[in-house]
């Protein structure tokens, strides 16, 4: 426990023989419980964790996490409702089974995919587990080791002491991150970063793909777990579904760990493209969502004005292209005129939208 709250770490784990045993036993003593979601790993990873749990024994906490049973009223229906969907729930993710003889009194939870689902449907997994074990924080750890145990208290804190939703690493602010990141990794993450802001609201998140975080119960309760994506993208998509959930967050400066043994499955090349459709569909849905279903606001109208406007001018800027480089000829002024207003006019909309909607989500970045 840490300041009298319960603590767990889910650790998604594919193919990390080398490393998830060295994860677990530096594990900080204020943590209750440590789930591993192992996501069909080929390798040993199982018989790692397997023989950890067999060291740790049973007896760890028994008394303290349990999971919670609402009993009917009067007046608790919607509680009832809200647990019935919880209990179904599990049906939602990716099959799996916990691989403990007695997880009740175990300090490590084994979680087996049946199927490989992706780094963010093992993460959805252990939330799941977590959730429904009344966990008050639940912080989530890489499995190669690429994040310091040593900085779990300062990422937990604010959401024990301060009722923060949702604490995220950064580190991008460290001072050796451009000598510790690879070049590559370092520009990957600053332009998901900047699709992220507008993406999910959150404007003064600067390293969206860490997954070194931590989250209250509550929050955990507010979002759609199942519904997390399921791959790399799920940093980026887990901000877009805890701002429309209006959950507050915070950053955390961490240092950046590489060269220790890991062996990084993500490329570049291939997550880039698909987060940033990702993306682009999680501002549409984040628009539509917070600003006309729940809550009309301007904002609405100025993106989707400003859309407008640019598609609207394509077709002069067509016309403009093919008078200077086909037909040689000179644009009529009135063309020029309209492409101009109509650019100008959907900047404007644009930066007008982009100024309210900073204003409107600043007040959950604490």
């Amino acid at each position: 426990m840490l300041h009298n709250k319960t603590v767990a770490v889910v650790i998604p784990a594919y193919n990390e023989e080398a490393q998830i045993g060295k994860v677990l036993e530096r594990m900080p003593a204020f943590v209750d419980r440590m789930v591993v979601v192992n996501d069909c790993s080929h390798d040993a990873t199982v018989r790692v964790v397997m023989e950890h749990i067999e060291r740790d024994g049973t007896g760890f906490g028994s008394d303290r996490i349990v999971p919670r049973i609402i009993e009917r009223n009067d007046y608790n229906e919607a509680e009832m409702v809200l647990q019935e969907h919880d209990r179904q729930e599990i049906e939602r993710f990716v099959p799996s089974e916990v691989a403990n003889d007695d997880p009740a009194n175990s300090r490590v939870i084994l979680i087996n995919h049946l199927k490989n689902g992706g780094v963010g449907a093992a993460i959805a997994r252990g939330y799941k587990w977590c959730k429904d074990h009344q966990i008050d924080c639940t912080a989530v750890m890489a499995g190669d080791g690429q994040m310091d145990p040593g900085e779990l208290e300062a990422i937990c804190v604010p959401v024990i002491m301060e009722g923060i939703d949702y604490v995220k690493g950064n580190r991008l602010i460290h001072r050796s991150a451009k000598y510790v990141i690879p070049r590559t990794r370092y520009m990957g993450n600053s332009m998901l970063s900047i699709m992220t802001k507008m993406a999910s609201g959150y404007w003064r998140v600067s390293d969206t793909q860490t997954g070194y975080t931590a989250i209250s119960l509550e929050a955990l309760r507010k979002i759609d777990l199942p519904g997390i994506y399921k791959r790399y993208g799920m940093p980026n998509d887990m901000l877009v579904k805890l701002n429309l959930a209006r959950c507050t967050i915070r950053e955390v400066e961490i240092k950046p760990v590489y060269r220790i043994g890991e062996n990084s499955k993500m490329r570049i090349m291939k997550v880039i493209p698909r987060v940033s459709w990702l993306l682009m569909k999680a501002f549409f849905r984040r628009l539509w969502v917070r600003y006309f279903k729940r809550d009309f606001h301007p904002i609405f109208l100025l993106y989707h004005l400003g859309i407008l406007l640019f598609l609207a001018s394509v077709p002069f800027l067509v016309e403009i292209l093919q008078n200077l480089f086909v037909a040689g000829k000179v644009t009529p002024n009135s063309i020029l005129v309209i492409y101009i207003f109509l650019v100008i006019s959907g900047l404007q909309s644009w930066l007008f939208a982009m100024w309210m909607d900073i204003q409107d989500n600043d007040r959950l970045q604490k």
